[in-house]
């Protein structure tokens, strides 16, 4: 079986109209038809990237996933898969993501869209092209091409793929088309990456005329990712590959608009940052709407029990196989979320804890070892099994929240995408 992932960045659930959103952002993908598992109360494991990114990949909360300046310190899926014989390729554009940090072990083929390891004047031509084609990510259409060509020149099969969008990640620059098929209206005439970044540095500063032209442009992007995602299904489906797949499309955590002061998405644990949408297809998975809480932490062990390799053996996380077979006995699972925090809140850790009603969370302070609980809930049973959680988690060894020194061209994507001043 043939196992496809496809990850959206800062994508969150309650902005896909295939979930009642009221603009159509994100209607039914066709190609699946209803042949699939909507799970609807899915929680990324944290609310950034650097965290996000690899506890999704290693199935490991990110205090083991990851070390100093967020390297990765586990091994990915990608590795058990390849040594069971199966070819392993990555397509994406994240800094954060990219072989600086690691995530390029046990990928035969690893496209992060970045020259990092060759010489000066081939990064200083990377720059030059960003700036030239005035984007600083790939688009979903080429991640499409790049893979889709993988796949043909593969010369075997089973193959494991990682397909990671960039689009819905701001700044918003959603193409004019999309963008008027979507509102009808045309797109509005504003300097979107500086609005962007006032959002993030200024957030009070943002006017209510300015927070509906964000969300309008974030929906657009969110349209633009549904058509080519819908065109790379369907591109599996002529290749005869979609319907003996194990297919996940998720994100690795959502997106703010202000509902909590802030925009983007920053260190914290609400819902419009870790909730997130999570559809499944497979050969050997119940289709269906689910509402038991999952974890993007489960997606490991479904990947390695589709594979028949070592199921959850080892993992946090489950099956969710497992959770469609018992979703009734499901209800009460409890999933964690975890976030350090940065600059002046370095010495912080945020923990939350969801059932399929109810949430908590709490900041854990590691120089005097102390913690808050921020947001009360009447359920003593939730609060002491966050507690629980978070002391256990808090043994492991405090991880430094800086970088080590990166490449010229990293940094400069990371500024543009609004990670660095």
């Amino acid at each position: 079986m043939n196992i496809i992932l496809l990850t959206v960045d800062a994508l969150r659930f309650d902005h896909l109209s295939l979930y009642d959103y009221e603009v159509s952002t994100f209607p039914k993908l066709e190609p699946l038809n209803d042949e699939s598992a909507h799970f609807t109360r899915t929680f990324s494991v944290s609310s950034h990237t650097r965290e996000a990114v690899p506890g999704l990949l290693t199935g490991q909360f990110p205090d083991e996933a990851v070390s100093e300046g967020y390297h990765l310190d586990t091994e990915t899926v990608a590795e058990p898969l390849r040594d069971a014989g199966y070819q392993t390729g990555a397509f994406h554009s994240n800094p954060f993501s990219s072989r600086a940090y690691g995530f390029d072990d046990s990928f035969d083929t690893f496209d992060d869209d970045l020259y990092l390891g060759n010489s000066k004047l081939i990064a200083l031509a990377q720059r030059l092209w960003d700036k030239i084609r005035n984007e600083h990510y790939v688009r979903a259409a080429e991640i499409n091409r790049r893979s889709l060509s993988w796949i043909d020149n593969l010369d075997r099969e089973p193959f494991f793929l990682w397909n990671h969008y960039m689009d819905a990640h701001g700044p918003y620059e959603p193409p004019e088309t999309i963008f008027k098929s979507v509102h009808n209206i045309s797109k509005p005439d504003i300097n979107t990456r500086k609005l962007h970044r006032r959002s993030i540095n200024n957030p009070e500063s943002i006017t209510p005329q300015e927070r509906e032209q964000l969300i309008e442009l974030y929906d657009a992007e969110i349209r633009y990712v549904h058509k080519h995602i819908s065109t790379f299904l369907e591109a599996l489906e002529d290749r005869d590959l979609l319907a003996s797949s194990l297919v996940i499309i998720t994100a690795d955590h959502g997106e703010g608009f202000g509902e909590n002061g802030y925009y983007s998405h920053p260190r914290y644990l609400h819902d419009d940052l870790t909730h997130v949408p999570l559809i499944v297809s497979g050969p050997e998975l119940p289709s269906g709407t689910y509402d038991a809480p999952v974890s993007t932490l489960d997606i490991v062990p479904t990947i390695l029990q589709a594979a028949k390799e070592t199921g959850s053996e080892g993992f946090p996380g489950m099956s969710l196989q497992n959770i469609t077979t018992n979703s009734e006995s499901m209800t009460d699972r409890v999933v964690f979320s975890q976030t350090r925090g940065e600059d002046d809140e370095s010495e912080l850790i945020r923990y939350s804890a969801r059932t399929a009603d109810d949430m908590a969370s709490l900041v854990w302070d590691t120089t005097d070892d102390t913690f808050e609980i921020r947001d009360e809930t009447s359920d003593s049973t939730l609060r002491e099994a966050l507690h629980s959680h978070a002391s256990e988690r808090n043994k492991t060894t405090a991880r430094s929240a800086e970088p080590d020194e990166l490449s010229s061209d990293v940094k400069e994507r990371l500024e543009v995408l609004g990670y660095r001043e």
